[in-house]
């Protein structure tokens, strides 16, 4: 099979950049795969293809911009002339730009895609009718999130025009299904990016590392987080040091830098900026906590897949899709008020101070992400597209919940 798969790819800055690679990652090696052709955004610097042992071979197409207008027609071209025998797109609204129209225009891709033949799976990791548009960053005005709404419909309809929409989550096949009146909307899970060789779970020497890690100012705030641990500061005589691990979101340039002067006279802070791949596992591996300080959410988080990986403990407010993961996938931790300072310093502070509780939540949590490798991820797809195949040659239409069923067992 010779595997298109349209995603943003490191060293880009771009939206579900890391997903991407993970998915290249482990395509590369199962044995349908005969080659991959990534269609994905122009970066100044190479792209990351250093894996180790051997996989098939890989064609990269930088074909499109952030906010180009372009897109659409580049990225078309591209399928249109290499002719590959299915595509895979790694979609959420905001892949292809931040502004309005470049954005709609990308999303437009799976249908046209879909009208040239060609088998094609869209993986949409965030659906509008489960995003918060206010504390996601979008808009606070009323009739504006009236507007996108009526968009991100119109333009699901165009997502869903795929031979299968895959989602992380499973309300969202519910909440698809019963809206748009569809039965091409296959349950696929996050998945977990590596399995490392199980942790021995110990800190290294120094302060306890508190770390949040993502793109922050729009639902994730580091001022709670800051907060709360100056409050166990306060009461305790814990060696805290805050690790900011990311940059600002595209919706708020500057961020970061703000809160840098906000906080600038608390101690023990560290802004790391953009984290290059090969740096994640320090990040991870070195931390007491990883802390969610979410307002809202916008998919399945790759943050949390990563924080069990890792074998750390989580701190995570109790709200949207992370609480349906934690009950999904076996994923556990302390939650806290998402608008409360104390209540997350409580949940920071009864991690941190109970070493045996730390360690229990954290092999829980490399368990639940050991049962769902990308590996595994990657075969369903790999399935999925099988069966696409099939049913066109047949005439017959996919049965999504008999394969669901099968996958699973």
């Amino acid at each position: 099979m010779k595997l298109a798969i349209v995603t943003a790819y490191p060293p880009s800055k771009v939206t579900l950049t890391e997903y991407g690679y993970y998915l290249v990652k482990h395509f590369r090696l199962q044995e349908e795969v005969t080659e991959l052709i990534l269609i994905t955004d122009k970066t100044e610097g190479p792209k990351d293809l250093n894996f180790e042992g051997e996989g098939c071979k890989i064609t990269v197409k930088e074909c499109w911009s952030f906010n180009s207008y372009a897109n659409i027609f580049s990225i078309s071209k591209t399928i249109t002339k290499l002719k590959p025998d299915a595509v895979l797109f790694n979609l959420q609204f905001l892949k292809f730009g931040d502004k309005k129209i470049p954005a709609a225009m990308g999303l437009m891709l799976p249908f046209i895609c879909k009208t040239k033949g060609i088998p094609t799976i869209s993986l949409l990791h965030n659906i509008l009718e489960q995003v918060d548009l206010e504390n996601a960053g979008f808009t606070k005005n009323k009739v504006l999130q009236s507007i996108y709404n009526f968009i991100g419909t119109t333009l699901t309809k165009f997502v869903l025009a795929s031979d299968i929409l895959a989602v992380t989550i499973s309300k969202y096949v519910t909440t698809l299904e019963d809206k748009y009146k569809v039965k091409n909307v296959a349950l696929i899970p996050h998945g977990a990016f590596e399995t490392p060789p199980e942790p021995d779970f110990n800190l290294p020497q120094g302060p306890k590392q508190v770390m949040a890690f993502g793109k922050f100012g729009t639902y994730k705030k580091v001022e709670i987080l800051i907060e709360a641990v100056e409050e166990i500061r306060a009461r305790t005589n814990e060696d805290i040091e805050i690790v900011i691990a990311g940059t600002d979101s595209p919706n708020t340039p500057g961020y970061l830098e703000e809160m840098k002067q906000k906080y600038s006279h608390v101690p023990q802070i560290r802004y790391t900026g953009y984290v290059a791949e090969e740096d994640v596992p320090k990040i991870f591996g070195e931390s007491a906590v990883t802390v969610f300080p979410y307002t809202s959410t916008t998919g399945s988080s790759g943050v949390l897949h990563q924080a069990g990986s890792y074998g750390n403990a989580v701190a995570l407010p109790d709200l949207g899709d992370l609480s349906v993961l934690v009950k999904e996938e076996g994923y556990v931790g302390e939650f806290f008020d998402a608008y409360d300072t104390s209540s997350l310093a409580n949940a920071i502070e009864k991690i941190i101070t109970d070493d045996s509780y730390r360690i229990h939540l954290a092999k829980q949590n490399y368990k639940a992400a050991c049962s769902l490798p990308m590996s595994a991820i990657t075969q369903m797809y790999i399935d999925y597209f099988k069966a696409i195949q099939k049913s066109k040659e047949t005439g017959f239409n996919i049965d999504i919940s008999t394969m669901e069923k099968k996958l699973v067992h």
